[in-house]
C-alpha cells in the first residue's frame, strides 16, 4: 500500500498590490478554479477530507449521505484540477488534499462568512 507524499505548505507569493495587472489567461485560470470550488458538494468533500487528512470514497459518501458514485464523480473534478489525489488500496480509493492553498481558501471562506455575519448582525 503506497502512502501519498506529505503536502507542502502553501508557498508565500507576491501580494496582489505587488503583482502586475491580471492577464486574460490568468483571469480565465482563476475563474476555472473558482468554478470547480463553487459547488456545495465539492466544498463539503474538501472540508471532510481536510478534517481527516485522508479518507476513502465510501467513508466520504457515508459522511455526506451520498452515493459513492456521486462522490467519486465530484472527486474526479477536484482531481482534474490538481486539488486532490487518490491512492488505491484494494477496492478502496483514499483521497487527500494535495494543494494546501485550497485549505487556506476554505479557512478564508469560513472567516469571511463568520465576519460578514457579525457585520450584518450589528
Amino acid at each position: 500500500m503506497q502512502k501519498l507524499k506529505p503536502v507542502p505548505p502553501c508557498p508565500a507569493k507576491a501580494s496582489l498590490k505587488q503583482r502586475p495587472r491580471m492577464s486574460d489567461d490568468q483571469a480565465a485560470a482563476v475563474e476555472a478554479l473558482f468554478a470547480v470550488l463553487a459547488n456545495e458538494t465539492r466544498l463539503r468533500l474538501l472540508h471532510e477530507i481536510a478534517s481527516r487528512d485522508e479518507v476513502c470514497t465510501i467513508d466520504l459518501a457515508g459522511a455526506l449521505e451520498m452515493k459513492p458514485q456521486a462522490v467519486s464523480n465530484q472527486l474526479q473534478r477536484l482531481q482534474d484540477k490538481g486539488i486532490v489525489a487518490g491512492r488505491r488500496s484494494g477496492n478502496n480509493v483514499f483521497y487527500r488534499i494535495v494543494d494546501n492553498c485550497v485549505i487556506v481558501l476554505l479557512e478564508r471562506g469560513f472567516c469571511l462568512i463568520e465576519e460578514n455575519s457579525k457585520r450584518v448582525d450589528l
